[in-house]
């Protein structure tokens, strides 16, 4: 597949993005999904980072050139996956969460190893395969939820 097809598929990428993510805000607690957004796009740029520099990722065409990174997935697709997250397990319990962060993460693993067969959007490189694309989409769901919880928790102690 060619660069326009590249570029094609990043644009509705973040056009599709930007619509969700306007989309979840809306819905209460906008605090919380605006928390996890910004929460969710740190960690991710600092994990993209790290296997971008050392070698395991790269990304050979990207929309933004600035970034090293795909700034796409790592600050708008990825942080809007784990609202919608958060939104469906904000009340489950510890084996409904675990559930629930493999129906998110196996699809979102899947398409980046359809992205990284047939796109030159991303390439795993080294020892870099789809099963830890899978682990770190999974724990940093995980981590946010986690963090989230401790965020609520310490919100409701607070007087007002």
């Amino acid at each position: 597949m060619g660069k326009s097809f590249e570029k094609t598929v990043l644009r509705l990428l973040f056009v599709f993005g930007i619509a969700s993510f306007f989309n979840l805000i809306r819905k209460p607690p906008m605090k919380d999904w605006l928390i996890i957004f910004l929460l969710k796009s740190y960690i991710a740029s600092i994990l993209d980072t790290f296997v971008v520099k050392k070698g395991y990722i790269e990304y050979p065409f990207k929309l933004f050139k600035t970034f090293d990174i795909s700034a796409i997935f790592s600050y708008l697709i990825y942080p809007i996956t784990c609202i919608y997250f958060n939104q469906v397990t904000r009340n489950s319990n510890i084996k409904g969460i675990l559930i629930k962060c493999l129906v998110f993460s196996v699809p979102s693993t899947i398409a980046e190893h359809w992205l990284e067969k047939n796109t030159k959007l991303v390439k795993y490189k080294k020892s870099w395969t789809s099963l830890h694309s899978f682990f770190s989409i999974a724990a940093t769901f995980l981590m946010v939820r986690f963090l989230m919880t401790l965020v609520r928790k310490t919100a409701d102690k607070q007087p007002e």
